[in-house]
């Protein structure tokens, strides 16, 4: 394994509607486009060997776009499960999912909960999708959670505090890459980037590559992560 790849690659993928109102497109256009960066993203990750992707594909804010852009949205989120299950089960990628289920429509939580299942022996690589997801919302949750438990204040580690999260087994993500010039997280796994190397690039969404993706890798392959340790504790 290289010690300079990052074993968790987290995506805020932005800039799906600035993409196609720039090409005088409606933004439905956008999100089309958007599905096709995020199939080369994963493709790309499986080929270098990375073992997990978590997308932000959709934020609890999001629920105040238009209704129609809304109703597009899950439309096209149920075509990406149905029509990606075959190449998921042929290309040993297990999908996963953080947010809150119960507010999506009832054929896309349907359609998810299959491919969950039918996914989830695979092993190449876990593509995680945050959807109805806000970072602030699963630690409040979190925190509920810890207290029905009935877990003295001092039995409350970090550890166990982690498994109170939507995904108790997510890693934290050694690099979060944003598109669009966007320079903020955007409420996206707050507690799980805390220590996360981050890169923002002005490249819309739809357009990011496989060239924009090892970019970003380079950059994050000449950091030197220290963890609150100094340089004198990192050398062997």
């Amino acid at each position: 394994m290289d010690a300079r790849l990052p074993q968790h690659i987290a995506v805020i993928m932005d800039g799906n509607g600035r993409w196609a109102e720039q090409r005088g497109l409606p933004r439905s256009e956008g999100h089309r486009a958007g599905v096709d960066a995020l199939r080369r993203l994963v493709r790309e990750c499986r080929s270098l060997g990375i073992p997990r992707v978590t997308v932000y594909a959709f934020s609890k804010e999001n629920w105040q776009r238009p209704e129609t852009e809304i109703r597009f949205l899950f439309d096209l989120f149920l075509r990406f499960l149905r029509e990606e299950l075959p190449e998921l089960m042929e290309q040993d990628i297990r999908l996963a999912f953080i947010g809150e289920e119960e507010d999506l429509p009832f054929p896309v939580r349907r359609a998810l909960e299959y491919a969950l299942r039918k996914t989830s022996g695979n092993r190449s690589l876990t593509l995680t999708l945050a959807i109805s997801y806000s970072g602030r919302e699963e630690i409040l949750r979190a925190v509920r959670r810890a207290m029905r438990s009935g877990l003295a204040p001092a039995e409350l580690t970090e550890q166990r505090f982690r498994g109170f999260l939507y995904e108790p087994g997510l890693p934290d993500p050694d690099l979060l890459i944003r598109t669009s010039g966007e320079l903020r997280l955007s409420n996206f796994l707050l507690f799980q980037s805390a220590y996360t190397e981050l890169y923002f690039i002005p490249v819309l969404w739809p357009d990011f590559q496989a060239a924009h993706l090892q970019e970003a890798l380079d950059v994050y392959a000449g950091r030197v992560r220290r963890f609150g340790r100094t340089s004198e504790q990192l050398r062997p």
